[in-house]
């Protein structure tokens, strides 16, 4: 689908481009430090309860436990930043993944993580409001681009941090954490210093309490008649990917017998095949295939890998299948671009917070419903096809995402081929 000339959403001019680069500094750090703890903190959870069952519920229960807050807080954060500006809540979030992490190294029982996790989960806005930041200061044809940008960064964050992690979790589980916590505290002092602020004051929204609602920031999303259907596709493949994040460590620690090290090194390729997407070969595929087509490919090259890491019978396949998806992690960008077209310049930090509040929600649900389908399965042996069951759930996820995707768009081209 391509927008025509007078679609809402065009932005104001772009501030300078040395910007961007500092807000994917910031990403990056930030994300270095979360890939720390990926690994480890599933494992970790084991130290504090007994059996393989009640490790897959407590750490479901964990994940959810972290989404639901950031539902509930993300929407907030990003309208608060469509009316102070970006970096002051990049700087809150910050100092607050900071005490999450410390939080949690120091946790000596449940209870402390959970503390963690609460702390983490309202203070989470980096990508929502980085995000915004890129919109901010990217022109309407360039979004999906900077959008991509982004997420390179995350990638780049997810290449270093889940080996890092791996490595100093082989040393002792607790260790990446105080790592994780000494790098988020230099992102601060690295985003006090050097980032500058994207949204000028006459673009600023003011700030109303129906803005903080999580669900009306949904149903304002359900009210964008002209991306319904793409945010519907988007919600549904996110929701697959939460389901496949949350469970990936302890399937392949109960299926290969993985330590936090070698899940370190999948993270690490996961990460690297994103960062190639996405900052090198987002724009080319974009000129290629257009949004509309690559989010389709991406979907359902997504959908096949799911079946694949299911069926896998030895770690190294999982590997494999990693560096066959690459096309995957250009279809979020892609969609996010497109929704993005939609809105004003002053609402993309809602707009941007209230897609982000999708995969919040997603973090609620499907880690209880991915730890509750391993935990049936935990204890079957482990060449038991069975045992990938949560990831075969995830392809039939993915399978509808690109049904209902494929609907929309066929509906918008209709459209435009409808008589005036």
């Amino acid at each position: 689908m391509h927008m025509t000339p007078d679609t809402p959403g065009a932005s104001a001019p772009p501030a300078p481009a040395g910007n961007l680069n500092f807000i994917l500094v910031c990403v990056f750090i930030d994300m270095l430090g979360i890939g720390l703890v990926v690994p480890v903190l599933p494992i970790l959870v084991g130290d504090f309860v007994a059996g393989r069952d009640a490790q897959a519920l407590w750490y479901g229960i964990l994940a959810a436990v972290f989404g639901l807050l950031q539902f509930i807080c993300m929407p907030m954060l990003g309208a608060i930043s469509d009316r102070v500006g970006r970096r002051p809540v990049l700087m809150y979030s910050m100092a607050g993944m900071c005490l999450n992490f410390l939080a949690t190294g120091w946790a000596p029982n449940l209870a402390g993580l959970f503390l963690g996790r609460v702390i983490g989960g309202i203070s989470s806005a980096s990508m929502s409001v980085a995000s915004a930041y890129a919109s901010d200061i990217s022109t309407r044809e360039n979004r999906a681009k900077s959008f991509g940008k982004v997420g390179a960064a995350f990638g780049l964050g997810f290449i270093c941090g889940p080996m890092l992690g791996g490595l100093l979790g082989s040393v002792n589980l607790h260790l990446p954490f105080f790592v994780a916590a000494a790098l988020s505290a230099a992102n601060l002092v690295y985003g006090y210093l050097c980032v500058p602020e994207s949204l000028p004051l006459d673009k600023r929204a003011p700030f109303t309490l129906a803005k903080v609602n999580p669900f009306a920031a949904l149903g304002r999303l359900a009210r964008r008649t002209e991306v319904r259907g793409v945010v519907l596709a988007f919600g549904i493949m996110t929701f697959a990917q939460m389901m496949l994040q949350s469970t990936w460590v302890l399937y392949t620690h109960y299926r290969f017998n993985w330590s936090p090290r070698e899940n370190g090194i999948a993270l690490f390729c996961v990460g690297l095949c994103a960062a190639v997407v996405q900052a090198a070969l987002l724009g080319a595929l974009i000129k290629r295939f257009g949004e509309v087509r690559l989010a389709l490919l991406g979907m359902a090259s997504g959908c096949i890998t799911f079946l694949l890491y299911g069926l896998a019978t030895e770690g190294w396949m999982m590997y494999v299948f990693i560096l066959c998806n690459l096309l995957a992690f250009a279809a979020g960008p892609a969609l996010q671009g497109i929704i993005s077209k939609s809105a004003e310049a002053h609402e993309q930090g809602e707009l941007m917070g209230s897609l982000q509040s999708i995969s919040s929600l997603g973090v609620v649900v499907m880690p209880l419903v991915g730890s509750a389908i391993l935990g049936e399965v935990s204890h079957l042996p482990a060449n038991d096809w069975r045992i990938g069951s949560s990831f075969f759930v995830c392809a039939a996820m993915q399978a509808l995402a690109i049904g209902v995707a494929w609907r929309y768009f066929d509906a918008q081209r209709a459209a435009r081929r409808a008589p005036q």
